[in-house]
């Protein structure tokens, strides 16, 4: 069995990265087998609970107040609503339930209460609960944790060298901070990037070197493609390729062997062949429904066909490390 390792090199990780990108599938293939079961797939759910009106900058975002696009602001969503939307999710096959807010940072307000009921809710029907909810501090951490949270994402988004590029409003270090507050709680950690931003390869080398030397590896390491939306600064960017996602996914995978790899935002523009090349470079977990917040992803049926085609089959909820996690929870 490989070792699991922290101390990466940004050397190292170029070199995998540039490598022939059939022989690094093949590499990324043999280490996912060995610690993954190749045929599943988590399956999971991302709900929009609190709709655009964000007032940070991220350049690729269509719910930032500051940009003119199509995105229809709407306030948080009743605990009604989400619980319906959370039923529909799982007797569609998911196993995690994501809800996201487009705040800048979570505040202890009734808002966050009535998250919290959510958060209790979903947990309460036997899924996965995950949460993205902008920055967090360690005691609202805790509250979300004791709520039955078992998740939260917050993405790195890119490099620390290409950050500023992208966003103004809040630091790399705010992110990193974010972060070791959901560690700290005892909370899964989900953070990935997004790449088709403008940056060079050694920008995703950059962040794919953040992610694998923290402390714990992310137990989800989401890998965008950019959806560029018109009214965003990012709106003309052309399309990332699908070799381009799976030196991503493939790398992701060998350096964090065990993590789900999530194949998200931009399978609407992927092909069944272009999918299964991820799936076979290590991707391991994907979004169903057909909207991821606020941009297009396939819809539900043809994700079901292509579970059939590829003989894939969905992971169970609380699985492995969610397992462990679970058990000491109860203990």
């Amino acid at each position: 069995m490989s070792v699991i390792r922290n101390d990466w090199t940004r050397e190292e990780i170029a070199e995998i990265y540039n490598s022939p990108v059939l022989e690094l599938i093949y590499r990324a293939a043999t280490l996912h087998r060995e610690h993954n079961d190749p045929q599943e797939v988590q399956v999971c759910t991302l709900l929009s609970v609190k709709t655009g009106g964000c007032p940070e900058d991220c350049s690729y975002c269509p719910q930032a107040a500051r940009y003119q696009t199509d995105v229809k602001v709407h306030k948080l969503l009743s605990t009604e609503e989400v619980m319906h939307k959370a039923l529909e999710a799982k007797a569609a096959g998911s196993t995690r339930f994501c809800m996201g807010a487009a705040w800048r940072e979570v505040r202890d307000n009734r808002d966050f209460d009535r998250v919290l009921e959510m958060v209790k809710g979903v947990n309460g029907i036997g899924m996965e609960v995950c949460c993205t909810l902008g920055m967090l501090t360690e005691e609202q951490a805790k509250k979300l944790k004791d709520a039955g949270l078992y998740a939260y994402n917050h993405n790195l988004d890119t490099s620390e060298d290409h950050y500023e590029e992208i966003i103004s409003t809040r630091t790399y270090d705010d992110r990193l901070n974010t972060l070791e507050n959901v560690r700290n709680a005892d909370i899964s950690v989900c953070s990935g990037g997004i790449i088709g931003l403008g940056e060079q390869d050694e920008d995703r080398i950059g962040m794919l070197h953040t992610l694998a030397n923290l402390p714990e590896h992310p137990e989800s390491v989401p890998v965008n493609a950019l959806v560029p939306v018109e009214g965003t600064p990012l709106e003309d960017q052309p399309r990332v390729s699908v070799w381009e996602m799976i030196r991503m996914i493939a790398t992701a995978r060998i350096l964090m062997p065990r993590a789900m790899v999530r194949l998200s935002a931009g399978r609407i523009m992927m092909n069944l062949e272009e999918q299964a090349l991820c799936f076979m470079a290590g991707a391991n977990s994907i979004f169903a429904g057909d909207k991821l917040l606020t941009t297009p992803n396939p819809d539900v049926v043809q994700d079901e066909e292509m579970f059939q085609t590829l003989n894939l089959k969905p992971r169970e909820a609380f699985k492995g490390a969610a397992a462990e996690k679970l058990v000491r929870v109860e203990g």
